[in-house]
């Protein structure tokens, strides 16, 4: 293979690696997790409910969740807070993992 070739052949080759872009660091908050121990503890739907809210509020506070979802979110949450202080846990937990669904929080 003569010399020139060569070279044109790997400059070529060279061209067609691709490098790894690094994401612009300006504008980007570190996104900080939630401490496990922060969460309420405690079975039922009291804690269960209290625990989701507890992540929904972080998430909103890192921006992971945009204020306005957070908003229909706790509100959801609190019709199930409702039920689960009227007694009624059945229906709490129904009504808690159908707004985990709707917002897409594993359940």
């Amino acid at each position: 293979m003569k010399p020139g070739l060569a070279l044109a052949a790997l400059l070529a080759l060279a061209a067609c690696q691709s490098k790894p872009v690094a994401p612009p660091a300006a504008g980007l908050a570190p996104v900080a997790a939630l401490p496990a121990a922060a969460l309420p503890a405690g079975s039922g739907c009291g804690p269960a409910i209290a625990r989701t809210q507890a992540i929904v509020d972080s998430d909103v506070a890192t921006g992971n969740l945009n204020a306005p979802v957070g908003k229909r979110f706790s509100a959801d949450l609190a019709n199930a807070s409702a039920a689960c202080a009227a007694g009624r846990d059945g229906e709490a937990l129904h009504l808690l993992a159908a707004a985990r669904a709707r917002y897409g929080y594993p359940g």
